[in-house]
């Protein structure tokens, strides 16, 4: 196991480049398996979720090519089979074969997936999708098996905007005879790329970016090359490194309307943020003031940018509240920032922060993905060295950030336990 040492204290100052985004990578890499043409997807980030994927698709029968961060995927030999508990449970995002392998070979046989222990994230959305098109389900001893001979268009109306279902039936939807209609859909940014890769092979699907989206079923689709978009969530933890060390950090590579929610939200906390075509510039010298949040499906506050500004809060002057919506076991680092020092008071799905002149070192663990990032960003604004265990989460969806943080003027050493 491996942990890292950080010395917090020093000022971050420099541009730092947000990858592609994994949230529309896993996706678009579960898609090629819609087509037995060849898939080559540029700006694909390095990280165990994406290799997890790529280990999936091999185990399925897929070519894949992985260099830099550019992955060519040949499904031509692909074949349905039995995907095990050791795969699925690595990774939440693995449930996202279930729709392209259905919709083009008409079974499929999967273990429940993994993924970090955040909440409830039920499959039941996923499952009613595709019994509505036509598909029989059933489920056993931890097992979904979906047969259909044909799916068929319908229309769906999602209980909740879920990402990942609205991602799931399109996917059964693009091979399905007639149309096929999903109302209440999700909106986030990784799906309107998700729908233009999907386009670019030949697929007919709009309304990407609304709240219904309308999938005409084609026969086949061929070959396409693609360059997946910034991750804004990457991007948005990169703007608080800089406002939470009191820095000057440029965030290259970004679309900043993506990044909206937090930008005003930072402003809001008197930081300077500057916006240019494909860049932010975060600035912050003075006091922070505290703000409150609520998180909401996109276009609102993403849940994932919540622990992180949770960590820029324990800092700010005065009182902070911090409302989660999404998932309700979301508060997980509470309980490692106050080790660091942090005052937070939890009342059901809500966090009451009171600032602290400054965080101090401690033993922690990230709990997840995203608690795990916002931990280092609490040890980079606290005294002393802070030891972060479990950073396999963080590794999960951040592509060596000690070395880029490094590269700013962050002391983060990674250490073998």
């Amino acid at each position: 196991m491996e942990k890292f040492v950080i010395v917090g204290g020093n000022r971050l100052k420099g541009t730092i480049k947000a990858n592609g985004s994994k949230n529309a990578s896993l996706p678009i890499l579960a898609a090629t398996l819609l087509t037995g043409g060849v898939c080559t997807v540029h700006q694909v980030p390095r990280l165990k979720d994406i290799m997890v994927m790529q280990e999936l698709l091999a185990y399925l029968g897929a070519k894949v090519n992985f260099e830099g961060h550019t992955m060519t995927v040949d499904c031509s030999n692909v074949q349905p089979q039995e995907i095990s508990e050791d795969i699925m449970r690595k990774m939440r995002a693995s449930n996202l074969v279930l729709g392209p392998i259905l919709g083009r070979f008409g079974n499929v046989k999967i273990s429940h997936p993994g993924g970090c222990n955040i909440g409830s994230r039920p499959m039941n959305l996923h499952l009613k999708g595709l019994v509505s098109m036509g598909a029989e389900i059933s489920e056993k001893f931890g097992y979904i098996t979906a047969e259909a001979s044909q799916l068929v268009g319908t229309v769906i109306h999602l209980d909740v905007p879920s990402v990942g279902a609205t991602e799931n039936l399109i996917m059964a939807g693009i091979l399905a005879n007639g149309t096929t209609v999903i109302r209440n859909a999700a909106k986030e940014p990784e799906i309107v790329d998700f729908q233009n890769f999907l386009n670019a092979m030949g697929a007919k699907v709009v309304g990407a970016g609304t709240d219904v989206i309308r999938i005409e079923g084609v026969k086949e689709l061929g070959s396409v090359t693609h360059t997946v978009i910034p991750d804004r969530i990457e991007a948005g933890t990169h703007m608080i490194a800089g406002a939470v060390t009191r820095g000057d950090v440029t965030v290259s590579n970004v679309i900043p309307e993506h990044l909206d929610p937090l930008i005003y939200k930072l402003r809001e906390a008197g930081v300077l943020v500057e916006v240019g075509d494909d860049w932010v510039r975060v600035q912050s010298n003075g006091t922070l003031k505290a703000v409150d949040i609520k998180t909401m499906p996109y276009p609102g506050f993403p849940t994932d940018m919540q622990s992180q500004m949770m960590a820029l809060m324990t800092i700010a002057e005065g009182t902070s509240v911090i409302s989660e919506t999404i998932f309700e076991n979301r508060f997980k680092h509470v309980p490692e920032f106050r080790r660091m020092g942090a005052d937070i008071r939890l009342e059901g799905h809500t966090a009451i922060i009171k600032g602290v002149s400054r965080l101090s070192g401690a033993c922690v663990e990230a709990t997840d993905l995203r608690a795990g990032a916002a931990l280092i960003l609490a040890a980079l604004a606290g005294e002393d060295g802070t030891v972060l265990s479990n950073i396999e989460h963080i590794d999960r969806g951040y592509e060596r950030i000690e070395k880029r943080y490094n590269s700013l003027g962050a002391r983060i050493i990674r250490v073998n336990s």
